[in-house]
């Protein structure tokens, strides 16, 4: 059976203050081009550094734009340039789907891009739930055109892994695996 990650467990394996500000900066300071682009809410910052650690330790190298000071201080039509030129250079995507992101101004703008250049193959959703009962936002819409990164066991896999889970064909490829696929 496989679980989305609820912000709970997500704010707990996200590592020390330290650890997490370490994770946000690198992420933040590396080139897009061949990155995972990790799209998100402003206000979703206390997740963040989890979602980033999880990914790159099955292999991503995560690009971010929160801290990224190659970006304009305020957001404006640059900052809408260089976010198409970071997205077009990444080679996965993936949105860090909570409740803020469909109050985001940039997330669905972000994701919209994506699809645009990446097609979906290349492209997954990472929820970020409020309790586990509360999936129904994450699946509506949208949201539900994309594979979604989620734990658990699979009839794929005999012991619970990180996954892009295809949950129309009940299939799933391995985190790791998903993130090396051209």
């Amino acid at each position: 059976m496989v679980e989305y990650l609820t912000r709970e467990q997500l704010r707990r394996s996200g590592g020390t203050i330290t650890e997490t500000a370490s994770i946000l900066r690198k992420a933040a300071s590396r080139s897009p081009a061949g990155s995972s682009f990790l799209s998100h809410s402003s206000q979703d910052v206390d997740i963040l550094p989890a979602a980033i650690k999880i990914l790159e330790d099955h292999g991503a190298q995560v690009y971010v734009d929160k801290k990224d000071e190659t970006l304009p201080p305020t957001t404006n039509r640059e900052t809408a340039a260089a976010l198409r030129d970071r997205i077009q250079q990444c080679r996965k995507f993936i949105l860090l789907a909570t409740a803020n992101c469909k109050d985001s101004r940039w997330a669905p703008w972000e994701l919209g891009l994506a699809d645009g250049y990446r097609r979906t193959p290349n492209i997954a959703i990472f929820p970020g739930l409020d309790s586990l009962s509360d999936r129904t936002w994450a699946e509506r819409e949208y949201l539900g055109v994309y594979d979604r990164v989620v734990y658990g066991q699979h009839a794929n896999y005999p012991n619970p892994v990180y996954m892009v889970w295809n949950q129309t064909n009940n299939t799933g490829t391995e985190l790791r695996a998903w993130l090396q696929r051209p």
